[in-house]
């Protein structure tokens, strides 16, 4: 079986001598690894475009016997150059992808899952001030994406519209008003500032998720504070390791 697509490489490595593979996350396929036989010598196939964090566009073949797929061909779309030297910006991006590949992305949401990647890696590439703030809004983003998304609009009991501070459910995936909250446990108390930055991640590409960004100063409109910042990772963090069971661990995201 044969077929093209764009890709993102996740991550290569090398199989044999003048072999490698290569992780890659694709616009119609989810994530895939492939082999490029010769890729560390072959000049006239891939050209050098094997590097992390690089746009391709690709063919693949599945190799004769069925073990294997094969990269017959890579063309360079773009590749990041702050990236190459910015280590910060690389370790953000970097917990991104692993959680990309921890959570995994199935063909039928591979396209959102795509578009975000490239767009967040767009950001860290363009923008003048990201905070580290960003993976966690990577994460709620993803899950939200693959089905895992949790209701911030309005209380979850009353159905009031919330604005103002509230409680998040880590175990329900819900907000609730001060009124209906009770005695419910794992409950995060988030201002209304943080819960609309948690919706607006929801709903809007990387690329507008201006409010992570600070002037030199650490004020701005719509800059968070280091509450606000704790309030938006206790909130993500508990949903995604209730919810998908998993947690970031020395450098990878294990099971819990």
């Amino acid at each position: 079986m044969e077929w093209s697509d764009s890709a993102l490489v996740l991550g290569v490595g090398r199989f044999r001598e003048a072999d490698l593979w290569v992780r890659l996350l694709t616009r119609r396929h989810g994530i895939v690894t492939a082999f490029a036989f010769g890729g560390s010598r072959s000049r006239k196939r891939f050209c050098g475009c094997l590097d992390l964090f690089n746009e391709l566009q690709i063919s693949t073949k599945t190799t004769r016997n069925g073990m294997y797929l094969s990269l017959q061909e890579g063309i360079l779309v773009r590749g990041p150059q702050r990236l190459r030297s910015d280590w910060n910006r690389v370790g953000m991006l970097m917990n991104c992808i692993r959680f990309v590949e921890a959570l995994g992305v199935s063909p039928d949401t591979s396209g959102e899952a795509f578009a975000l990647v490239k767009e967040t890696l767009a950001l860290l590439e363009e923008a003048e001030r990201v905070q580290d703030l960003l993976p966690v809004l990577f994460r709620l983003r993803l899950a939200s994406q693959q089905g895992y998304a949790p209701a911030l609009r309005a209380c979850a009991r009353c159905g009031k519209t919330l604005f103002d501070p509230a409680g998040f459910s880590v175990a329900e995936g819900t907000v609730l008003c001060p009124d209906c909250l009770g005695r419910r446990e794992n409950i995060v108390e988030i201002s209304g500032k943080s819960l609309d930055v948690l919706r607006r991640v929801q709903e809007e590409s990387p690329l507008r998720w201006n409010f992570a960004a600070s002037d030199a100063s650490g004020a701005g409109d719509e800059a968070l504070l280091p509450s606000e910042r704790r309030e938006c990772a206790r909130a993500v963090d508990g949903f995604v390791q209730y919810h998908l069971g998993l947690t970031w661990d020395k450098g990878r995201f294990r099971r819990v």
